[in-house]
């Protein structure tokens, strides 16, 4: 497999640059991109560092290095565009564009896409810790408020998924973990009935928990391949069986069934 190294840059977080970047390094198989983050590039003396940095990474690697660059301050773009690498800058082939179309100059300034200041940000963060607080069924506190409950067995992907729900989108998002328990008793527990029309399911391949659970606690009942296919089977069959909607991790990322749950809540 081939080797580049990929440089991300911008004058704020670089989250963006990565964002949009890793979607569309994505497309390329065959090549092991090396990720290096330089965020913060606000000034003509950083920017003339990072132009040193891109220089000695191409020549250690033998090979121009990919940048990856949202940069609002027009003199450090300039400046970073005499660098002897592939200078992909995002906002310039966007920007420019759009202020043509709207007849309208944009504001070229940094980090206005994740700023703090607006209620969506504040409505984000609250989420976040709902999300925290109602992690693996720990409480059944506040449950009304909860936009989705997310269900599934353990290791399933519920807690990295409704912390993607809350921190992205600002859904307060709770999940609780089916136990053996659960599928004797043939239905959800008690907690969990006044909100069935919150409930979504999580389900995933046997084989595939097998080897997460396996990292987790190798050579136990718990991550043997019997054990797994006993419980996803018996999950899905009481999701069935009450109607839940759920979906497979399977072959899916987070971002993906995240976006599949969003569609489905409109829909409902």
């Amino acid at each position: 497999m081939r080797s580049r190294t990929v440089i991300f840059i911008s004058d704020g977080t670089g989250i963006t640059a990565e964002t949009l970047g890793n979607g569309l390094l994505s497309q390329f198989e065959g090549v092991d991109f090396q990720h290096v983050r330089l965020p913060f590039i606000d000034s003509m003396e950083k920017a003339a560092q990072c132009q040193q940095r891109i220089t000695a990474i191409g020549r250690h690697d033998g090979i121009r290095p990919l940048v990856i660059m949202t940069m609002m301050n027009t003199e450090i773009a300039t400046v970073l565009r005499t660098s002897d690498a592939l200078i992909l800058d995002l906002f310039e082939a966007f920007i420019a564009p759009l202020e043509q179309e709207l007849n309208t100059r944009s504001t070229h300034t940094a980090g206005r896409l994740h700023g703090h200041s607006t209620r969506e940000y504040a409505n984000r963060i609250e989420a976040m810790n709902f999300a925290l607080a109602h992690d693996d069924g720990i409480s059944a506190a506040k449950l009304k408020q909860a936009d989705v409950i997310l269900v599934g067995v353990s290791r399933s992907g519920k807690t990295p998924t409704c912390l993607y729900l809350s921190l992205q989108f600002g859904l307060k998002a709770a999940n609780y973990p089916l136990i053996p328990e659960d599928f004797e008793r043939g239905r959800f527990p008690d907690t969990l009935l006044p909100f069935r029309d919150k409930l979504y399911g999580l389900t995933i391949a046997p084989e595939q928990l097998q080897r997460i659970r396996h990292e987790r606690k190798p050579n136990s009942k718990y991550s043997s391949l019997e054990n797994c296919r006993y419980e996803v089977a018996a999950a899905e069959n009481l999701m069935d069986k009450s109607n839940i909607t759920y979906f497979d991790m399977t072959a899916r990322s987070i971002e993906e069934i995240a976006v599949r749950l969003l569609q489905t809540l409109k829909r409902e």
